[in-house]
């Protein structure tokens, strides 16, 4: 395998790509501690924790993530994120207020859907129990 200046490290929502891009240099926190990479780290998997992720990208500039757990891939010279929630930001600041606006807006959404469905679960269970009831 040839020395490589950068890696192509792909971001993964479930339902969108949040960043596509090549990168010097990756920071995230997995399980076991925080980690760096940079563009020939051995290859290996991880899985990760609700943190701050930053990329350095070749110009130099950095990309800040907030995200929620996933796993990270790294194969090469391609790392592969894969995470449940996850808000880019500017710096910190900014980043705080979107990962508040996107992660609680989100937590809410979910509360309301389970709640939703555990009405639909009891008026099946309901429907069920007239249904085996004895017709009088």
């Amino acid at each position: 395998m040839t020395l490589a200046e950068a890696m192509d490290v792909t971001i993964r929502l479930p339902t969108r790509m949040l960043f596509e891009g090549r990168a010097r240099k990756l920071f995230a926190v997995a399980e076991n501690g925080a980690l760096g990479m940079l563009p020939n780290h051995i290859d290996f998997v991880t899985s990760l924790v609700p943190s701050v992720l930053i990329l350095t990208l070749e110009d130099g500039h950095e990309h800040i993530f907030g995200i929620d757990e996933g796993i990270l891939v790294k194969q090469g010279h391609k790392v592969d994120v894969a995470i449940r929630r996850g808000a880019p930001g500017t710096d910190l600041a900014t980043l705080q207020e979107s990962v508040r606006r996107n992660f609680i807006e989100v937590d809410e959404d979910e509360r309301v859907a389970r709640s939703a469905l555990s009405r639909l679960e009891a008026g099946m269970v309901r429907r069920f129990a007239d249904l085996q009831r004895p017709k009088p």
